[in-house]
């Protein structure tokens, strides 16, 4: 790989799939590279209840390889630990073609109105970095419904006032079962507003693709029919159809490359080759990082220089400060009924109500019953809290009740913290032998 490239993006996620996509069928030469492998429903685990991007205890169903690739983990006390990708702490994403859109569930929400404006709205939290937007829902809403009907998403398109919509979801909402239905009345005695979720999510064949076939595991694992839309069954397809996008797997980057005035000429690559470990340079006009927020920081800190002596873009101390992450709280429900329905994909009724606007509370978040809930998760997650974990009479209340409970649980937001961050930790190194991430705050 020593010819020039227009573009090089670093990740073949959600985003970096997108940004291919669209500059391949805009003519200019793109390489999408890829650390992990490209994968397919039929050599990704199938419906491994112990080893999933669900609930990853005890493995997972793409990458990182559990070995060679640890992270350091900075606790509230100041200790650090070395975890896994499997284990507590490390916020895994899915390492795939498609990343996490391989494994998603594909909840599809737009931000509404009130996201981009938190800071005039709440305040600003002592100790947080929080600051509006510098753009708005609607600079943005002609790009949601773009990837809406390129992407594929499934919903409900009733106006709500969550923000003008220039054309509504190209195909119906999800049909709603006996947990709809629950979650529907009691929606309707509290006074709120209902409905069923977007998703990206075929409910009717579309795009070449089949609908849904009600499989039930749609979180964490891929899926049978090809009917879940992540960026490894669209945008990456599209890409390399134009014949100005080639995809490199495997392909671990271990630098951004910057000329002698410190500007970007390309990348420096790994890769695995016949003769053991490749290492390959790439020029490019442009580069596009697209790791999610843990490893492009990592890279850019990676990419030090003399014009970049703290690394890239980081004159200021701010790569890999304000890192977030995905609080989820969760209740549970026990009904005097069967109200479980094993059909997928699992998430069937929302509501908006306390997005915004709760007491003493900064933001909030929506709420659904997603997803389907493992047995192995219900076990860890979902009994009584004074119920132990092992035994005749754990056994008998899965036995009893699985099927009479329900999950109501939402995404709350979560508020940026400077101190919450990722540095590189260089005394613990990777399978490559770079330095890893290094992950502290709360």
């Amino acid at each position: 790989m020593s010819a020039d490239f227009d573009l090089v993006v670093v990740g073949a996620g959600a985003a970096g799939g997108i940004v291919a996509q669209v500059a391949a069928e805009a003519g200019r030469s793109v390489l999408l590279l890829e650390r992990g492998r490209r994968l397919s429903f039929a050599d990704s685990g199938h419906r491994d209840h112990l080893r999933n991007h669900r609930l990853s205890t005890y493995g997972h169903n793409t990458g990182p390889d559990l070995d060679g690739n640890p992270r350091v983990i900075v606790e509230p006390d100041g200790s650090a630990r070395v975890v896994r990708p499997h284990e507590n702490g490390y916020h895994n994403n899915a390492v795939c073609v498609g990343a996490g859109t391989f494994v998603y569930g594909g909840l599809a929400w737009r931000f509404l109105p009130e996201d981009f404006r938190m800071a005039s709205i709440y305040g600003v939290p002592e100790g947080s970095s929080m600051v509006d937007w510098p753009l708005g829902y609607d600079d943005l809403e002609p790009w949601y419904s773009r990837a809406e009907w390129e992407i594929g998403v499934s919903g409900d398109s009733r106006p709500r006032g969550w923000g003008r919509r220039s054309r509504g979801y190209p195909m119906p909402a999800v049909a709603g079962y006996e947990a709809a239905r629950v979650l529907g009345r009691g929606a309707a005695g509290l006074g709120l507003e209902a409905f069923a979720p977007p998703l990206l999510i075929n409910t009717v064949p579309f795009a070449g693709r089949q609908a849904c076939v009600q499989c039930g595991s749609c979180v964490g694992f891929p899926c049978p029919s090809d009917a879940k839309n992540g960026t490894w069954n669209t945008a990456i397809p599209r890409a390399i159809a134009t014949g100005s996008c080639s995809l490199v797997t495997g392909a671990v980057v271990e630098r951004v490359e910057t000329d002698a005035l410190g500007r970007v000429t390309g990348v420096g690559y790994l890769i695995d080759g016949d003769a053991g470990v490749e290492r390959r340079s790439v020029r490019s006009k442009a580069v596009v990082l697209s790791g999610g927020a843990i490893e492009t920081a990592r890279l850019m800190l990676m990419s030090s220089s003399r014009h970049h002596p703290d690394g890239l873009g980081n004159a200021h101390d701010q790569v890999g400060r304000h890192l977030q992450g995905h609080y989820y709280p969760a209740a549970y429900g026990l009904f005097d009924h069967e109200v479980h329905d094993p059909r997928g994909p699992g998430v069937t009724i929302a509501t908006c109500a306390f997005n915004h606007h709760n007491p003493d509370i900064v933001g909030g978040a929506m709420l659904a019953d997603d997803f389907i809930i493992l047995p192995i998760a219900f076990w860890k997650a979902a009994l009584p809290p004074d119920l132990r974990r092992w035994g005749r009479e754990a056994k008998d209340f899965m036995r009893r009740n699985y099927r009479r409970v329900l999950p109501v649980r939402g995404p709350v937001h979560e508020i940026p913290d400077p101190e919450s961050r990722v540095r590189i930790d260089a005394a613990v190194r990777d399978r490559w032998g770079l330095p890893v991430a290094r992950l502290s705050g709360t």
